[in-house]
């Protein structure tokens, strides 16, 4: 697992306080892939990167498909996604936020 120290990581309770969501809602965006989480120190975690105006990020969902279509595991998608790209000159999810969708997901399926 890479170490991404410039991540800020939001927990499930923090992301219903958020988003204005029961936990199982939380949950329910986690399974379908609108939004990512990593097991830190034994809590589910997601990146604050992934939340954008009190929403799941919606370029987020799509690229993940993409990813895992791609024969990325989760652990690997977030590294990814939060991590330097060469090719974008910034994080994935740094050119997602700055709307370089299509741009992100070529990238990932030239990964595959």
């Amino acid at each position: 697992m890479t170490d991404t120290p410039d991540a800020t990581w939001l927990t499930v309770p923090d992301l219903t306080e958020l988003l204005s969501l029961k936990v199982s809602q939380v949950r329910r965006l986690i399974e379908d892939r609108a939004l990512l989480a990593r097991k830190i120190d034994g809590v589910w975690k997601v990146p604050a990167a992934f939340i954008v105006d009190g929403e799941p990020m919606s370029e987020l969902r799509g690229t993940l498909i993409v990813l895992g279509d791609s024969g990325f595991t989760d652990d690997e998608a977030m590294d990814w996604l939060l991590n330097p790209e060469d090719s974008l000159g910034t994080s994935p999810i740094a050119a997602l936020q700055a709307g370089r969708k299509a741009e992100v997901r070529r990238v990932a399926q030239a990964l595959g």
